[in-house]
């Protein structure tokens, strides 16, 4: 836990007596003492919690009153490599990356080249979704939103985890997107439309996502190690991190390029450093460190506005008076014990990041971490807060890993399928195998080899798996990667001439494989012989 001073009163009555009665240099002493964050109690902190969580690196970086009060990495980037982590080391920021593209576009409505109210057909004229209403009405507004209609996650295969598709497959794909809810109804985070919304950034701009965001944003901020995707960054610049997943007791170093399709929803790769520039910029409404203004204050409040709000948590209230929550423009919007707090967190594979803003305190913080703990990385947040906020004393690193390694134990213990009391015996092999297709997702395969069913997601190359029998036309895929942690049952639907007629899949332990392994919205159909490949 960080060192706080509780007594308001007399701090009040210590700074008045100092100023009159010990001289400037003294008052100066006893001011840098009520510091809010103290920067050696803080880096205690971050090591406690990365002990306690197993996280092999972290950098952390703190900015209050536009002021560094922290900028460091701790650990290291790889397990085997021992390379430490410092404050110039790139991750992967994941879903941070839509504030980004929020600030790209707001940059462009300052300029007057778009409105936030202008229809995405207007600029993406060939952008269809599921709906023909939805297609007219949704507007760049709804993009950065998630009140589309779309489910958690929906289509998120088609740019996870790596694949080959292009930016046309993915709109000419989305009108297959059937929604869950009515158009600006719910809450859903949904990382398509961010990517349709740096799209939109393209079409506007006449420049790529990935190179608007790096000559117009990251370079005058002065982020100039950072870029808007892994295979952006120089060879020459090894200092990046791999992330690490736990499993079986132990972490293993797990590669990914840093969601770089995602583009507009999660791409951008960088380091705390140059984080604070981005911190310090937010906190002064679009003013950069250097001076110029890189989106307006007036095109902030719209960012910082919810759009759409979401029932808030009764833990969360429990833990810190949560009582309002809502999206705004890629920023998460709740009040944390009476303040404004912005934010958002992103996930990797094996890696995980997350910013908090309280805009009232002029504080930011942000975290980039090399294993999928998310806790590790909130409990040093809450940690912050509550020497800024002048909070009661909690010890959040062991509060909420004994929330997380319980909640871990029992989704585990849950995670393995259980087997019918009678099991029907499949059919033979050759029914099952074949050529097949999802309309968003494109070609799916399975085929047999040594008497075992092999199953091949054409568009993915980490979706390679074989096919276990469960129950009668039900099966397991084991992914050979063990890492993704995405087993799936499949069931095929067979009709009496022993034709697979369709095909539905879901994650067989929803609670632990990530929600954008959406195999739950494909419809698998069979592709005619005469027309396989």
């Amino acid at each position: 836990m960080l060192t706080k001073i509780r007594n308001n009163t007399m701090q009040s009555f210590t700074f008045s007596k100092l100023i009159k009665g010990l001289g400037l240099v003294a008052a100066i002493t006893a001011s840098q003492a009520f510091a809010a964050v103290d920067s050696a109690q803080l880096e205690s902190t971050i090591k406690k919690s990365m002990a306690r969580f197993n996280v092999p690196g972290m950098a952390v970086a703190v900015v209050e009153n536009d002021k560094v009060v922290l900028a460091k990495g701790f650990g290291v980037r790889h397990l085997d490599s021992g390379e430490p982590v410092t404050a110039d080391t790139l991750f992967g920021i994941a879903s941070n990356t839509k504030a980004f593209t929020a600030a790209a576009l707001a940059a462009l409505v300052d300029q007057g080249k778009l409105s936030w109210d202008d229809k995405v057909i207007d600029h993406i004229p060939e952008f269809r979704l599921f709906d023909a209403y939805v297609t007219r009405e949704i507007t760049i507004r709804d993009l950065l939103s998630h009140r589309a209609g779309l489910g958690l996650g929906a289509g998120d295969l088609m740019i996870w985890p790596d694949t080959d598709k292009t930016m046309p497959d993915i709109l000419d794909s989305l009108r297959h997107l059937k929604p869950v809810s009515s158009f600006r109804s719910q809450y859903a985070y949904n990382n398509l439309m961010f990517v349709t919304a740096g799209e939109v950034v393209a079409r506007v701009t006449g420049m790529s996502w990935q190179d608007y965001v790096e000559k117009e944003m990251l370079a005058p901020l002065g982020m100039t190690q950072s870029r808007a995707g892994f295979s952006r960054i120089p060879k020459s610049n090894a200092n990046w991190a791999t992330g690490h997943i736990p499993m079986d007791g132990k972490l293993h170093p797990f590669f990914v390029n840093y969601l770089e399709d995602f583009r507009g929803a999660g791409a951008i790769a960088s380091n705390v450093n140059e984080m604070t520039f981005w911190l310090r910029t937010q906190l002064k409404q679009g003013e950069m460190p250097n001076g110029d203004t890189l989106f307006s204050a007036k095109q902030q409040q719209q960012m910082w506005h919810p759009h759409i709000t979401r029932l808030a948590s009764d833990k969360a209230f429990d833990s810190y008076r949560q009582q309002f929550r809502g999206y705004g423009l890629g920023w998460s919007i709740e009040d944390y014990h009476g303040y404004k707090k912005v934010g958002h967190g992103g996930g990797i594979l094996g890696m995980v990041s997350q910013v908090a803003l309280v805009p009232e305190k002029n504080l930011g913080i942000v975290i980039l971490s090399n294993q999928q703990a998310f806790s590790a990385l909130s409990a040093i947040t809450h940690e912050v807060l509550e020497d800024a906020l002048n909070l009661d004393d909690k010890d959040w690193v062991e509060d909420l890993a004994k929330k997380h390694f319980a909640g871990k134990k029992k989704a585990y213990a849950n995670a393995k399928p259980k087997r019918p009391s009678e099991i029907q015996a499949p059919l033979a092999n050759s029914v099952y195998a074949g050529h097949y297709n999802d309309a968003w997702y494109g070609d799916i395969k399975v085929v047999e080899k040594g008497g075992k069913l092999h199953i091949d997601f054409t568009h993915s190359a980490r979706l390679k798996g074989k096919l276990e029998h469960y129950n009668g036309n039900t099966f397991i895929v084991r992914w050979h990667e063990k890492l993704l942690e995405a087993d799936a049952f499949i069931q095929f639907n067979v009709a009496e001439n022993n034709q697979v007629t369709s095909a539905a899949m879901k994650a067989v332990s929803p609670n632990i494989t990530d929600f954008s392994f959406d195999f739950h919205n494909l419809v698998i159909k069979p592709v005619a012989p005469a027309t396989s490949k």
